[in-house]
This record gives structure tokens, C-alpha cells and sequence, in this order.
């Protein structure tokens, strides 16, 4: 999942956010207003979670 990770937070049609508070960095990516990826780094550990479907937004065109 970091690889599609990275092309999601990379698209050009998607913004991201980041948050660190402490040892915790939250990186959440949208389209629109629809999250649609996640990742939590605490530590040592990174998890990353995705939206069903999310390797539909890996494309560079508009999805209708």
C-alpha cells in the first residue's frame, strides 16, 4: 500500500493533509471532499488504510 499510497498523495486531482502531534503524523488524502487513503506513522509503526475501490483514483484523468 505505500507505493499506491505515495500516487495517491501525488495526483495532481488530489489534495492531502498532514498533522504531527508528538511522535504521531497523520497523512489523510481527498478528492473533493471524500477521504480516500490514510496514513498513521506512531514510531516505529506506519499503517496505511484505503477506501474500497481506492485503486480506482491511481489513474491521472477524472473518474465521473
Amino acid at each position: 500500500m505505500k507505493t499506491a499510497f505515495d500516487d495517491l498523495r501525488k495526483n495532481p486531482l488530489h489534495q492531502y493533509q498532514s498533522d504531527a502531534n508528538g511522535e504521531k503524523q497523520v497523512v489523510k488524502v481527498y478528492v473533493g471532499e471524500l477521504l480516500i487513503a490514510k496514513m498513521i506513522k506512531l514510531k516505529k509503526s506506519v499503517r496505511y488504510f484505503g477506501v474500497e475501490g481506492y485503486q480506482n483514483y491511481l489513474l491521472e484523468t477524472k473518474i465521473d
